[in-house]
């Protein structure tokens, strides 16, 4: 139910604050900055990306479980598909997943909120070979 509400009431959202947004600059504009947010927002999560894998390579290669750059790693997925679907909330979300320093504060939030899981014993992981 949460997924349903989640992707009709998004989708309205943003379709209103773009509408809002257009009479207030104007078709063109509105369309540019959708269009410069989505080429911008796709670089900055293929560079990121390329360089969370470094690390994630580097951290196996010296035996360590590279737990951060994996959290680091979801934010950036997470973040450029936002960058990638038309809107001005699911854009600022995005920049705020994709940048490092605010995705290191965030990142902190998500392991609080991991470790608490875990702690009440809610949190549960599944491993297989």
């Amino acid at each position: 139910m949460k997924l349903i509400l989640l992707f009709t009431v998004i989708p309205i959202v943003e379709l209103g604050l773009l509408l809002k947004l257009n009479e207030y600059i104007g078709l063109s504009y509105t369309l540019l900055i959708v269009l410069m947010t989505g080429i911008a927002g796709a670089y900055l999560a293929k560079k990121e990306g390329r360089g969370i894998l470094q690390r994630i390579k580097l951290e196996m290669s010296q035996g360590r479980m590279p737990g951060d750059e994996l959290i680091n790693g979801l934010c950036v997925l997470i973040g450029g598909a936002f960058l990638l679907t038309p809107g001005l909330l699911t854009d600022i979300s995005g920049f705020i997943l994709v940048v490092p320093f605010t995705r290191g504060i965030l990142k902190h939030f998500i392991k609080g909120r991991i470790r608490q899981m875990v702690e009440d014993g809610t949190f549960t992981f599944y491993y297989r070979k």
